[in-house]
């Protein structure tokens, strides 16, 4: 790849709004003295935006103020001006009815604050869930340099001796809790035990995943994604993120040299590798086609099944942490381990290669990162199915489920609401055995609204009582990464919009083989038809606002519910600002 030549002060986008000798410069230049700096201390000097996604609410983000500072120490030490802008935070925990469904908005704000603002490049801080496909899918449409600061992992969480992972021991105890076999006591004691630090989940769930995908796609510092958010390894990386973003103004080092085709095939490999949450493939299709690289579902498949799962992390894996990970040589010994499946050439925010930025990668713990001869499980992390319930797709993870339902056949219970859902599984009367396949449905894009994560459905109380602890489930919903069971999810087209879904019904045999990738529902042509004709759509969920304009513009999980009016490929499509 050709370097282009390093920029001079007058090439720098800031210099639009503060060198020329004009009254709207003047303006800017003594607004800039308002808040009181010197001339010499903004003039001619690369202007980074550290966008930071802190939050009073946002727990995986309570290290984001000092962190900040820490870019800033960076930016001046590089030469560069800092200016630290608050960004949408979209939390996991306390975002209802779901964070999804503000992705999109802090896709669109981070465009739009990059674009109007004097900026020469960002440094993107994110790590919940939805904000590091947010960040990074708006920083590709702005087109000025970036560089992704992941949040890391909280510490291990710890109750009575052992050890817990955030979200999925949550699951594991409150299925304990509702068969009787834990007390009111241990509850508590797992509650206030299995969250100690800031920082993301330290399982393998969504928010891990993305930033092992951002890692991986070349966004951030080498290995960055897996330092824990309270090591001191991460103010250092904070740092170090500021002193070369300012090197990549200069270099002009912008995304579309970084995010290719190969760069996103990486990150999808990497991905399967880690054991990653289902979340990946909705949340990387809308990354990958902001960049125009068109990922198809397919793509992803065919990936799974070539890709080995080495990561011994939970949920996938069943012994480890994220806090192990890292000290058993973080995702660059990951990535050395599978060298070979991956294209080293891709340019990354170094200014290197992959290759030469996995240099020097050991693994630490091969139980940890296993090699490849004994992987965790034979194939990658998700599967993707299709069939007459899901003619444009449907997502499971087969590592993280009994392999017992890999291929299965029963009755479906259907349940049009999670409301309705919720209280029959509380039931332990409900007419259900461990062969019946529970279906939730209009929990998709449209239908949740916003594709909540409510696919992992609970277990029914009866069969929890009985000593189940699995059981088939569908929905056209997401689940958190850090879920675990034989659930299906993201079934596309969503039952709200009269996808096949819509027209199952309680009793129908349903047919599930991982091993051909195929989901089905054994009801004949016909009657689909006669049932097709006499479906009625359900009203909009919304009438206003945000919701309104969601719901008319959001595409289906297969498509990565981005907008549809934001898939436009690089660069800044409505072109630089007028300064008048």
């Amino acid at each position: 790849m050709s370097q282009k030549p390093r920029k001079t002060p007058a090439e720098l986008r800031s210099s639009r709004w503060f060198l020329p000798e004009d009254l709207r410069s003047f303006g800017h230049r003594s607004r800039m003295m308002q808040l009181g700096y010197h001339l010499e201390e903004f003039q001619n000097k690369p202007v980074i935006g550290v966008l930071n996604t802190w939050s009073g609410l946002n727990t995986c983000h309570a290290h984001f103020r000092e962190r900040a500072q820490d870019v800033l120490r960076g930016i001046l030490q590089g030469g560069g001006f800092g200016v630290e802008l608050p960004s949408l935070s979209v939390d996991e925990s306390f975002t209802k009815p779901t964070s999804m469904l503000y992705r999109n908005m802090l896709a669109m704000e981070t465009e739009e604050m990059i674009r109007s603002h004097p900026l020469d490049g960002v440094v993107l801080m994110g790590g919940c869930d939805k904000t590091t496909p947010g960040l990074v899918m708006g920083a590709i449409s702005a087109g000025v340099p970036m560089i992704y600061l992941p949040a890391g992992p909280m510490i291990r969480g710890h109750y009575a001796g052992r050890i817990l992972g955030s979200g999925s021991d949550g699951w594991k105890y409150w299925d304990e809790k509702r068969a009787g076999t834990i007390t009111d006591d241990e509850w508590r004691g797992v509650q206030s035990g299995i969250a100690r630090s800031a920082g993301h989940c330290m399982t393998m769930g969504t928010a891990s995943t993305m930033t092992a995908i951002a890692d991986a796609m070349g966004l951030t510092l080498p290995g960055a994604s897996s330092i824990p958010a309270v090591d001191a390894d991460h103010p250092r990386m904070a740092s170090a993120c500021g002193r070369r973003i300012v090197e990549m103004v200069w270099e002009d080092l912008t995304p579309d040299q970084i995010i290719t085709e190969s760069a996103c095939r990486n990150a999808a490999i990497v991905a399967m590798a880690t054991g990653c949450s289902t979340n990946a493939i909705v949340h990387l299709i809308a990354m990958s086609r902001r960049a125009g690289v068109n990922l198809e579902l397919d793509d992803f498949d065919q990936l799974g099944r070539q890709t080995p799962l080495i990561a011994n992390v939970r949920p996938s894996g069943k012994d480890y942490l994220m806090e192990d990970f890292f000290q058993a040589g973080g995702l660059r010994a990951l990535m050395k381990q599978i060298e070979e499946r991956l294209d080293t050439s891709c340019m990354t925010v170094t200014g290197k290669t992959m290759g030469e930025n996995l240099e020097g990668a050991r693994v630490y713990n091969d139980d940890v990162i296993r090699p490849l001869s004994n992987p965790v499980y034979r194939e990658g992390s998700l599967a993707v199915l299709k069939g007459n319930l899901c003619p444009s797709g449907a997502i499971i993870k087969p590592a993280a489920c009994n392999p017992a339902y890999y291929k299965h056949e029963g009755p479906a219970l259907v349940f049009d609401s999670y409301a309705e859902m919720k209280a029959a599984v509380d039931d332990e009367t409900l007419d259900v055995t461990p062969d019946h396949v529970m279906v939730l449905r209009n929990a998709g894009p449209q239908g949740g609204p916003g594709f909540p994560e409510w696919g992992m459905l609970p277990i029914p109380k009866a069969l929890l009582k009985q000593g189940y602890r699995d059981m088939l489930r569908i929905s056209d919903a997401r689940m958190s990464g850090t879920s675990y069971g034989a659930c299906i999810l993201h079934v596309a087209p969503e039952a709200f919009v009269g996808g096949p879904l819509a027209l199952l019904k309680t009793g129908d045999t349903v047919r599930f083989d991982l091993e051909a990738r195929r989901l089905e529902m054994v009801v004949d042509d016909a009657e689909l038809e006669r049932r097709r004709a006499a479906w009625t759509p359900p009203e909009p969920r919304f009438q206003r606002g945000w919701g309104w304009m969601f719901s008319k513009h959001v595409g289906q999980a297969d498509t990565g519910c981005d907008f549809d009016f934001l898939e436009t490929g690089f660069g800044p499509a409505a072109g630089e600002p007028d300064i008048y």
